[in-house]
């Protein structure tokens, strides 16, 4: 199930500036290529590549092209876009280069496509519709591979409730200068210049909810104006559709005063009609047009993601309204309609419907209902067929879409990606996964082992919980499927790789587990025996929280506000360290515990203080154990070394593997090593921070360093590891490596490699030169 904690372990997890970290001051263009927002760019980097995950989060909206086969994009709600490449049956992404300062817009609430233009790509992004912030349009006229963009006069909700309804966005099929988009909270918006400006259709209505009041709508935003049919078959003519409908949820018409679910114009706009509909109170989350003109509407209880019902599918010629499909909620069931395509017309019309709110895979379960002649009758064509993998293809079907260029070739999404058939009128059709590329994941840990393990790297993410990878190229199978929810933290023994400690947030499966452990390198994960105390309490929502593990069986705990415990028997018992509780309410906070990896019975605990607007936040403490993380003692040189107060998400700490006591801490501005066990420090002095708007007594736009990691030095070097961290050195904003112990830098990404902020870092112990890192809900990556 991919609901939203995919988004709110992105911003928990503070990747870079923040899932939302847009500065709200921006231009009204940006440079083609995506030019770094924070100084100038060597682009002299690495090349980088993305982990296999595949899949792994919402994909609300999948978008063909109506006339030019294999043009299709997905949009994701927090991890951008992706566009086919037919070539190499894969996805590739389109926005990987949005700057450290849009991570707000890393998330597509609507995407529109130019019936007359193939290369002509809009994208509206902007993730909450509550933050205070305006959406932005990007404009491609190359199929997303370099980008022009406008900031909307109105809120947009990528990740908001709802974002399967649409698309929102459409370009007029006659006259293709001509945009329409149908907002949330602000009614009906046209551009008549390809989307550079825009103005309210007022005719429609001129309501607006006042931004004050967004917040405290039911989910925070609203159905509002939610779709946009053009009710035409030509193309090019270069005079603008008169015929125009527009559907309109039940919360924003209520507000509005608009009486009616859907609303026509015969004028280009100018006025507008209420049509009479059979159901009234329901969303609209899909109405196509067929070629003969037939318009097919469906009509849904709930908004959704995972709609449920009452729900109703009719076709509507213009005058009449003909029911086709229905389901009630019954004792165990609710079931609402959620993706809904045409092919062909007349009494052969083709309709493919997704069944939203369907979980499993039983006899009688609709997830894709076909019909071949018109609606009259049905038949199911997901449930019980043939899936490779035979997992996870119910749930989310908000969006269905049937190939305009092969109407055989069927696709739906779910909260965990793509899933097509190409033989839609066989029997029994076969179904794959069509995930090759998309990787939408929100990390919250990363971690590579020593040399001589069966594995490259540990990950822990939100939806996705933990998985080890065993091959970058494959998706892995060592997961402990159902546990977790959110993978938190995890960490392996120096000792034994073989041992893998982890934590996280209760999944379906296992309610109530919080930490697991394995043996045998992921393979087999085993619940602990029992958990730290504060565990189950703290646990919901909180992602400030790690674990250190010194040796097979013994660990150092630390949930997300809570004082740390130990554990020397597998987790059968746990203590308290001496390490003081966390003050205050109302902000995540959270120990970063870490083991010393050449001395096991050092430990090492970070507290970042905290966030600058929290009356509970306090100084950045660091404190250091010689018992195996029993009992801590502060070092009393950190806080005058320069170390700042951050949020938990904004800092980083790492050890070398290969020197005792060599400690190294990003601390959102600075970069701190030890190199005596966390007794004495050195500020590094080589990062800055980009201020924005903010004033000095908060906190930076972007941090000057937010994430550090050591990995395998080159040969030869002066230092036995490779330094890597995310922040500022030389005006330039990045992943940035040293092989002398910090003495001098190389940024190592390029202005193409952005991400819209990284998160996480992870160097390799084996190979010189990779390190792994985490997208602003992009899932991982790595250079090579």
């Amino acid at each position: 199930m991919k609901k939203q904690t995919l988004a709110l372990a992105c911003v928990v997890a503070g990747i870079a500036a923040g899932c939302g970290g847009g500065s709200g001051t921006s231009t009204s263009s940006q440079s083609p290529s995506f030019a770094a927002t924070v100084g100038s760019a060597d682009v002299t980097g690495t090349r980088w590549q993305s982990v296999k995950y595949g899949g792994g989060g919402y994909v609300p909206g999948l978008i063909y092209h109506p006339t030019s086969p294999n043009v299709v994009y997905a949009r994701t709600d927090i991890g951008g876009v992706y566009r086919w490449n037919a070539t190499t049956s894969s996805w590739v992404a389109i926005t990987d280069g949005l700057g450290v300062k849009e991570g707000f817009y890393m998330g597509s609430e609507t995407l529109a496509l130019d019936p007359n233009d193939d290369k002509r790509v809009y994208m509206s992004t902007g993730l909450y519709d509550w933050s205070g912030q305006n959406g932005r349009l990007y404009i491609s006229t190359d199929r997303g591979d370099t980008w022009t963009h406008v900031d909307l006069p109105f809120r947009t909700g990528a990740n908001d409730p709802g974002r399967a309804i649409g698309e929102r966005l459409m370009v007029d099929p006659n006259k293709s200068s001509v945009l329409y988009y149908a907002t949330r909270t602000s009614g009906l918006w046209k551009s008549a210049d390809y989307g550079q400006t825009w103005n309210q259709v007022t005719s429609l209505t001129s309501f607006q909810y006042p931004g004050d009041q967004i917040g405290s709508l039911p989910g925070r935003t609203s159905g509002g104006i939610e779709g946009v049919l053009f009710d035409t078959s030509t193309t090019g003519s270069g005079t603008a559709t008169q015929t125009i409908y527009v559907s309109v949820g039940p919360d924003y018409g209520a507000a509005a005063g608009l009486s009616a679910s859907l609303y026509k114009s015969t004028d280009g706009g100018a006025t507008w009609t209420g049509v009479t509909t059979p159901e009234t109170g329901f969303h609209i989350p899909h109405m196509v047009r067929a070629k003969d003109g037939m318009i097919y509407v469906a009509f849904t209880k709930d908004i959704g993601p995972g709609a449920g019902g009452p729900c109703r599918l009719y076709k509507f010629d213009g005058t009449n309204w003909t029911l086709l499909k229905s389901y009630e909620p019954g004792q165990w069931t609710n079931w609402g309609i959620g993706g809904l395509s045409v092919s062909g017309s007349g009494p052969t019309t083709r309709i493919a419907l997704g069944i939203s709110n369907t979980w499993g895979n039983w006899a009688g379960l609709p997830i894709v209902q076909l019909s071949d002649d018109a609606g009259l009758t049905w038949r199911e064509i997901a449930t019980q067929m043939p899936h490779s993998p035979d997992v996870g293809f119910s749930g989310w079907i908000d969006d269905v879409e049937i190939d305009p260029s092969n109407p055989d070739h069927i696709t739906h999404v779910t909260g965990g990606g793509l899933w097509e058939t190409k033989n839609a009128s066989s029997p029994t059709p076969s179904w794959n996964e069509v995930n090759n590329g998309i990787e939408e994941n929100a990390t919250l840990t990363l971690m590579t082992p020593p040399k001589g393990a069966n594995y490259t790297l540990l990950n822990a993410s939100g939806d996705i919980g933990v998985h080890v990878q065993t091959d970058l190229l494959k998706k892995t199978t060592r997961e402990p499927q159902g546990k977790f929810a959110n993978g938190v933290g995890i960490d392996t023994a120096w000792s034994n790789p073989a041992y893998i400690a982890a934590i996280g947030v209760p999944g379906y499966v296992q309610n109530g587990v919080h930490g697991i452990y394995s043996t045998d390198s992921g393979v087999t994960w085993t619940n602990f025996a029992s958990e730290h105390p504060d565990a189950a309490t703290n646990a919901a929502g909180g992602s400030e929280a790690s674990i250190a593990v010194t040796a097979p069986g013994k660990a150092v705990w630390a949930p997300s506000n809570s004082r740390p415990a130990y554990t020397t028997d597998n987790g059968a018992t746990w203590t308290y360290t001496n390490l003081p509780a966390l003050p205050g309410v109302g902000i995540g906070r959270g120990y970063r515990v870490v083991a010393d990896r050449k001395n096991p019975n050092k430990v090492y605990a970070f507290n970042s203080g905290g966030a600058w607007w929290n009356q509970w936040a306090d100084t950045s403490h660091f404190w250091y154990s010689t018992d195996g993380g029993h009992t801590f003692t502060e070092s009393t040189t950190f806080v005058g070394a320069g170390a700042r107060v951050a949020s938990y998400g904004s800092s980083s700490i790492a050890v070398n593997p290969n020197a005792e006591g060599d400690i190294w801490v990003a601390d959102g501005y600075n970069v701190l090593h030890s190199t005596d066990s966390g007794v004495t420090w050195t500020n590094l002095n080589v990062t800055t921070q980009d201020w924005g708007n903010n004033p000095t007594w908060m906190t930076p736009e972007v941090p000057g360093a937010s994430s550090i990691a050591l990995g395998k030095a080159p040969f030869g070097a002066t230092y036995s590891s490779s330094v890597y961290i995310v922040g500022i050195v030389n005006g330039a904003w990045g992943v940035h490596r040293s092989d002398d112990g910090g003495k001098t830098w190389r940024r190592i990404n390029d202005d193409k490699h952005q991400y819209a902020g990284i998160g996480n870092l992870a160097a390799d112990q084996v190979v010189f030169g990779r390190v792994y890192a985490s997208g602003n809900g992009r899932g991982v990556v790595f250079s090579y």
